[in-house]
This record gives C-alpha cells, sequence and structure tokens, in this order.
C-alpha cells in the first residue's frame, strides 16, 4: 500500500533535488524522509532515485511514477479544498521562455484580469532547456516555449512563427536601409543577449563571414538590451517580435532563421483541455496580435 506522504516525500525530493532540502520542506527529520522513500520503493519493487554525493536523479521507473504522483496529489488537494468548502481558484503554473517579448507577457496578463478568469496563475519564467525540465518533472503545467519536434506541434499548440533581424537605434544611419549584409555591420559594436537560443548560430554566421565585432555589452536582459540600442551603444540579432519606440528593425540577407513559439503541456496534465482552454485562448491572441502589430521605430 502507498501512503499519500511516501508520494509527498517522492515529490519534494523531485522538486527540490535533494533529501536535506525535501526533508525541511517537508518538515521532517531526514532520516524519517529517507525511510519514507525506502518504504515506497519497497513497495513498488522498484528503485527510484539514483543516489550520490552530489546530486540526486530519478531512475526510469522513478520518471515512470512523477506523472502519476503528480496527479494524485493534485487529486487529494482537490478533495481536501472541497471537504473543507474552499472557494480557492485553482492554479495553472505557466512556464514563459525568457525570450518572449514583455509586451505579450503584459498583454496576456491584462486579458486574462479583463476576463475575470477563474483560475489563478503562477508564471514561472526561465530558459527552453529550463522550462523542459520544469515540465519534464511536473513543476509547471504548461509552457509557452519553441516548437523544437513536430509530436509538439501535434500535441501542443502552435502560437506564432517569426523571424529575426537586427535591431538597431532608430537614429543610426543604417537604420533606413530595407536590408542589411553581415559585411555592413564589420566595424559596428554589437551586443551579445548571453540567453538568446540562436546564439551559437549568429556567432557562427557572422565568423563565416569575416565579422569579428567589439563587444559593447552582454545582458540576459532584452529591455536593458533595448535600453542600450536606443541608447546607441550598440547593436543586436533579436527575434522580430521585439518591437519597441526607438528602436528600428532592419532584415539581414542570408539570415532566413525562424522560430516556432507554441504551448507544450507537461506529462501529467491534460494537454487537450488546457491546449483549448481559454487561457490558452488569451495566451494566443495575445501573442499572434502583438506580433502582427505594425513595428515601432521613432
Amino acid at each position: 500500500m502507498i501512503d499519500r506522504y511516501h508520494l509527498r516525500y517522492f515529490l519534494a525530493v523531485v522538486d527540490t533535488g535533494n533529501f536535506s532540502r525535501a526533508a525541511a520542506a517537508c518538515h521532517v527529520s531526514q532520516p524519517t524522509l529517507s525511510v519514507g522513500i525506502a518504504k515506497l520503493e519497497q513497495g513498488l519493487g522498484r528503485v527510484l532515485f539514483h543516489r550520490s554525493n552530489r546530486r540526486v536523479e530519478l531512475t526510469p521507473a522513478g520518471a515512470a511514477l512523477l506523472a502519476h504522483a503528480r496527479a494524485i496529489e493534485a487529486g487529494f488537494a482537490a478533495a481536501e479544498r472541497e471537504a473543507a468548502g474552499s472557494a480557492a481558484a485553482p492554479v495553472l503554473r505557466l512556464g514563459i521562455l525568457s525570450t518572449v517579448p514583455r509586451r505579450w507577457t503584459e498583454d496576456f496578463l491584462m486579458r486574462h484580469t479583463q476576463d475575470g478568469a477563474s483560475e489563478r496563475l503562477e508564471i514561472v519564467e526561465g530558459g527552453e532547456r529550463d522550462l523542459r525540465t520544469r515540465l519534464t518533472r511536473g513543476r509547471i503545467d504548461m509552457a509557452l516555449t519553441i516548437l523544437r519536434e513536430e509530436a509538439e506541434r501535434t500535441s501542443g499548440r502552435p502560437v506564432v512563427s517569426e523571424g529575426y533581424s537586427l535591431a538597431l537605434a532608430a537614429t543610426h544611419p543604417l537604420s533606413g536601409r530595407p536590408a542589411l549584409r553581415a559585411e555592413d555591420l564589420l566595424h559596428e559594436p554589437m551586443l551579445v543577449r548571453r540567453h538568446c537560443e540562436l546564439l551559437p548560430e549568429t556567432s557562427r554566421f557572422f565568423t563565416a563571414r569575416g565579422v569579428r565585432p567589439f563587444f559593447a555589452a552582454r545582458t540576459t536582459s532584452d529591455d536593458k538590451a533595448l535600453a542600450y540600442i536606443r541608447a546607441g551603444l550598440g547593436l543586436t540579432v533579436m527575434p522580430d517580435g521585439f518591437t519597441e519606440a526607438g528602436v528600428a528593425r532592419v532584415p539581414m540577407e542570408d539570415f532566413a532563421f525562424r522560430r516556432d513559439l507554441g504551448l507544450v503541456v507537461a506529462p501529467h496534465a491534460d494537454a487537450r483541455s488546457l491546449t483549448s482552454g481559454r487561457t490558452a485562448d488569451r495566451l494566443a491572441e495575445a501573442c499572434a496580435g502583438a506580433a502582427s502589430a505594425p513595428s515601432i521605430s521613432s
């Protein structure tokens, strides 16, 4: 027989990454938590974690149990709320890719609030790899991220497809060009967006054309990158969705990279209900609407 507290111990280890932090999260001693995990493994007849001095990782059996454990714990929590007569709204843990333009997220949240949505949102920002890890481990329910596989386009929900182009100050002499070659930027200072999912490809693109620019700044914040651009510190490659006052967007010749953004659902969640629900509709409408809005450059 599997006790609920065994599953809670199991989920705590997954969420915190080790036994000592999991014990603290569950308000028990580490030996107590370790005994509980051992009983769970004994009851299932499977080893759930690979243990080492440095970290704890799920075994295949542990990974298989994870989605079921999330669903069972969610069921317990829902039953407790109902029994207690709680009016607390359900929580949707939504991951949002860190390179999604801020105004897209803002537009979505305004729609969500104005529509009087019944569910509460817990927004989790992260890079592509981080969001996928959180989805796999059941730490978020759905994520707006890059669709990499055909299966994701089928099981998830495509939202918007966009290209990449050069972002430079609207007052820059090159801002009025219909398109630019890499060679046109030979002596231009550039900015590095460290979190850009296209960073390796962009670096190879310029290097192959003999362009090795001076880097005036390196940042993990797109808001700061845009501020640097407006101030004339340098220019950089960004997804086309970043349209801001004072920033011009100019295509680059032979730079045909694109990204497909969409909603991906965690294994423990109901993909059909989440991707066709009102929250998904609001998010898709906000992103598509912002992406089709005219560019602002002055």
